[in-house]
């Protein structure tokens, strides 16, 4: 039988109307058997998103974007949205006839390259959308809706979180508002307003359906379920009260369409970043020159930790702000300004939204206590290639208190040290048994075991004299120019 929610309400009704027209006689004794019913909670309409639309849609732009392309490349017979179905969704352009191709192979023509949406953030024409709407793009073109046209100037991108911010010569236009991020909470209802496939003011709508999901380095994004499809990226994600919270970015997908998992840039972090590109063009970001890793649940038990929390330090950069303040390979970052560092993630987007030249506070966890150290914040570079190290200058000792768990190590010679950039720490010539097991290879510099720190071969078999070999050892080791955590496991 075919279930239908109203024909269930409906017979329910019918059914309390009939036992209260029979009278009390019938009516008391099944009320006496009944139990106290509780309390429903508090039963609420579906939303009515007519006002919104009324009030955000003309705030909503429509973005295409042109590139000068050789007229040899000019595919005629493609509309825009099919153009950016095969840009968007990696599908291979099919080859045209030849009769079909334009007869003028040197010419060079403005040709559609992509469709997006934006919304004005004020009324003198500054206009916010995503970087990949506009990146790479020779000409931008932003449609209102009463349909006026303008050529747009790009002021800024950041491709690191996505936001790019146009101008357009106009003034008197209508703005959104930005809502408070902070009061967005999961399960609220919320509206989304773009252009998909070049589709201009497309309302779709459903509920957030999480918060601080970790896609990006540098962005905590708002998931939701409303539907986001190409050429939606851009648009604006508006709460119940009209207020943009968020930027469409991305959406997960296996097959190009969308599938009910929809991300957007929190509002608050976009300002940041539209504010300085409006104010410089550029996005400055702060830098302290780490590698870091995730503290899994064996480290942080092994070390004393309590629970998982912190940024795991596997490698410090030369001549950084880092290695300056005295943050060392294998330290766990706990705080950073005052602030706790709950997972991995927290640390690059607190350290990339601190103003370079601010001179911050660290805690960090070594060695079973933590140390509260100064750091200066310098500005985000490009990356720097890893340095290679050079084996060929071990003098082998094999550690008889190593061989215990499957380790072969000796000393380090004065140049390996020196090129590593090490104080001490053994080098691993074998590693089998419990040690392979734990992730250990030929190679790779012990730095510490058991929360201890080595500086040769001694301190490493006095290290492990102490330690219940029946129990998981930890062991800080360095591979490359990185270092990180491993548990060595005794054979059961």
């Amino acid at each position: 039988m075919k279930k239908n929610k109203g024909a269930v309400w409906s017979v329910g009704r019918c059914a309390s109307t009939l036992a209260l027209a029979m009278g009390a006689v019938v009516a008391a004794p099944v009320l006496a058997q009944m139990p106290t019913p509780a309390v429903p909670a508090s039963v609420r309409g579906l939303p009515d998103f007519t006002d919104l639309v009324e009030q955000v849609g003309p705030s909503v732009v429509n973005i295409r974007t042109l590139e000068k392309v050789s007229s040899r490349g000019v595919m005629n017979g493609m509309d825009e949205e099919m153009l950016e179905f095969f840009k968007r969704f990696g599908v291979p352009i099919p080859n045209m006839p030849r009769q079909q191709r334009p007869q003028r192979p040197n010419q060079e023509d403005e040709q559609p390259r992509g469709v997006g949406s934006g919304f004005i953030v004020s009324s003198d024409g500054y206009v916010m959308t995503n970087a990949h709407v506009v990146d790479g793009a020779d000409e931008v073109i932003v449609t209102l809706t009463d349909k006026r046209e303008f050529k747009a100037r790009i002021v800024g991108t950041d491709k690191r979180t996505d936001v790019a911010v146009v101008k357009i010569d106009a003034t008197g236009l209508p703005s959104v508002r930005i809502g408070d991020i902070n009061r967005l909470r999961v399960g609220e209802w919320v509206m989304a307003i773009g252009s998909p496939f070049g589709l201009e003011n497309t309302v779709t709508a459903g509920i957030v359906s999480a918060k601080q999901r970790d896609t990006g380095d540098y962005l905590p994004f708002i998931q939701t379920d409303v539907a986001i499809n190409p050429g939606n990226s851009g648009g604006p994600l508006i709460n119940m009260r009209g207020e943009v919270v968020g930027i469409n970015s991305q959406i997960y997908s296996r097959s190009g369409g969308f599938m009910g998992i929809s991300f957007a840039i929190p509002i608050d972090e976009a300002m940041r970043v539209s504010e300085q590109l409006r104010a410089s063009g550029r996005v400055t970001r702060g830098r302290i020159g780490v590698q870091i890793g995730q503290v899994t649940r064996d480290v942080a038990e092994s070390l004393g930790l309590g629970k998982q929390q912190g940024a795991l330090v596997t490698g410090v950069e030369a001549g950084s702000p880092a290695e300056k303040a005295g943050i060392e390979a294998g330290d766990i970052i706990m705080r950073f300004d005052g602030k706790p560092i709950e997972k991995v993630a927290d640390l690059p987007r607190m350290v990339g939204s601190t103003k370079p030249g601010t001179k911050s506070a660290l805690t960090v966890f070594r060695r079973g206590t933590t140390r509260d150290l100064s750091i200066v914040v310098a500005e985000v570079e490009p990356d720097k290639a890893a340095l290679k190290t050079s084996d060929k200058e071990v003098r082998p000792k094999t550690s008889s208190a190593a061989q215990q768990l499957g380790l072969a190590v000796s000393e380090l010679t004065d140049a390996q040290k020196k090129e590593l950039k090490l104080r001490g720490g053994v080098r691993v010539d074998a590693a089998t048994e419990a040690a392979a097991r734990a992730g250990l290879r030929e190679g790779d510099v012990i730095m510490a075991i058991a929360n201890a720190e080595v500086a040769g071969v001694k301190d490493f078999e006095a290290a492990l004299a102490k330690v219940d070999k029946a129990k998981p050892i930890n062991v800080l080791f360095r591979r490359g120019e990185w270092a990180q955590y491993t548990l060595i496991r005794p054979a059961r």
